[in-house]
């Protein structure tokens, strides 16, 4: 099973915007059951702080009962949005967590902390980058992630 998705040329202009687009995927992928409540989620996690990261990179992360399973989803915008990001710039990837409410303090924190040493990595944000392919997001995740996700 992938709990694993990628959508590249996302036009998105707000942060907003990426929040309702993160929701719907997440409830059309059939990884979580009520779009609102994982917006929801988006919306209280970012309001702790920001999410927002260096070089145009995002890890927006939400815990609900609503979600079913981990999941990351992927976006590359086609458009940089502002972002209150720890270097000031806005962001232009994103890389959302979802965790189902009873592991909050188990994957949730793995995976971000894993998200999170991959974006202290310049060779793998300049991979990321120019990767042109739905195929090569997944394998660059998918090589970092030892594990994490079922696939």
């Amino acid at each position: 099973m992938n709990n694993l998705f990628v959508y590249t040329n996302v036009v998105s202009n707000t942060r907003e915007a990426v929040f309702d687009f993160l929701s719907t995927k997440i409830v059309e992928v059939g990884k979580a059951t009520d779009e609102q409540a994982v917006k929801n989620g988006l919306k209280l996690r970012e309001a702790e702080g920001t999410t927002g990261m260096m070089d145009g990179f995002a890890i927006p992360h939400a815990k609900s009962e609503s979600i079913q399973e981990p999941t990351i989803i992927i976006l590359k915008l086609t458009n940089a949005v502002a972002w209150d990001s720890l270097d000031g710039q806005p962001i232009k990837y994103v890389i959302a967590l979802f965790i189902p409410a009873a592991e909050a303090g188990t994957s949730h924190l793995v995976l971000l902390s894993q998200m999170a040493r991959m974006l202290m990595d310049d060779g793998f944000k300049q991979a990321f980058i120019a990767a042109a392919t739905q195929e090569e997001i997944v394998g660059l995740i998918d090589s970092r992630l030892e594990g994490t996700l079922k696939r």
